[in-house]
C-alpha cells in the first residue's frame, strides 16, 4: 500500500492527478494476474516434462547430468581446443572458460541470492533423481548459464557444444530440478555474459 501512496504522490507531482485511481489499480490487478498465470504455466509445464518420455530417456540422463556436474563436458572441451587449435584454438577456450566462469557467477552467486524459489515438488520427482537434488534457490539455473554461455562465445565452440547445452537445459527440467523458467533465465544470463566478455579486453585497454 506503501508503494501505490508514492507512486500517487509522484504522479501528482507531476500533474498526473487526474489519472483514476481505479486505473492504477486495475493495472496493477493486471500484472499480477499475467504474473500468476505465468507461473501457474510453468509450473503445469514441469510437471509434464518431468513425467514425460519413455524409459531410455532416464537411462540417458543420467550421462547427460554426470557431463553437466561441475561443467566437466566444457573443461574437457577447452581443453581439446586449446591442445589442437594452436593461437585461435587457445583464444577460443580461454574466452569460452571465462565465459563460462562470469555466467555461473551471475547465476549462483548473484541471481540466485537475489530470488529465491523452492526446486519442483518431490512428489513430481522419481525417487532416484531426488538423491543428488541440490537445495539451492530452483531460479535460475546456473548449469544452463554455463553452457550456453561457452557454447555461444565463439562459433568453434557453438558448433561442438550447441546440441550438447540444448540436453542439458532439457535434462534439469526432465529430473526435477528446475523449472522451464529456470533454464530459461540460466540461457539467457549465459548468453548475455558473452557481449561482456567480447568487450572485456577493450574496457581494460580503456581502464590501463
Amino acid at each position: 500500500m506503501c508503494v501505490w501512496v508514492g507512486l500517487g504522490r509522484i504522479l501528482v507531482r507531476h500533474g498526473f492527478d487526474h489519472v483514476p485511481v481505479e486505473s492504477a489499480l486495475s493495472g496493477k490487478s493486471l500484472v499480477m494476474g499475467v504474473m500468476a498465470g505465468l507461473r501457474t504455466a510453468d509450473r503445469r509445464l514441469a510437471r509434464r516434462a518431468i513425467a514425460w518420455g519413455p524409459p531410455w530417456v532416464r537411462q540417458v540422463a543420467p550421462a547427460v547430468e554426470e557431463a553437466a556436474e561441475h561443467t566437466k563436458l566444457w573443461w574437457a572441451a577447452a581443453a581439446v581446443m586449446a591442445a589442437t587449435g594452436r593461437w585461435r584454438g587457445r583464444t577460443a577456450a580461454a574466452a569460452g572458460v571465462t565465459a563460462m566462469v562470469t555466467a555461473q557467477v551471475l547465476s549462483n552467486a548473484v541471481a540466485k541470492q537475489l530470488y529465491r524459489r523452492r526446486r519442483p515438488p518431490q512428489e513430481w520427482v522419481p525417487p532416484q533423481e531426488l538423491r543428488d537434488r541440490p537445495d539451492t534457490s530452483s531460479f535460475p539455473s546456473g548449469h544452463t548459464a554455463a553452457v550456453f554461455a561457452f557454447a555461444t562465445v565463439w562459433p568453434a565452440a557453438g558448433a561442438a557444444c550447441g546440441v550438447s547445452a540444448v540436453m542439458v537445459a532439457a535434462e534439469r527440467i526432465h529430473s526435477g530440478a528446475h523449472y522451464p523458467a529456470d533454464v530459461a533465465a540460466g540461457g539467457v544470463i549465459g548468453l548475455a555474459t558473452v557481449p561482456l566478455v567480447r568487450a572485456a579486453p577493450r574496457l581494460l585497454r580503456r581502464v590501463l
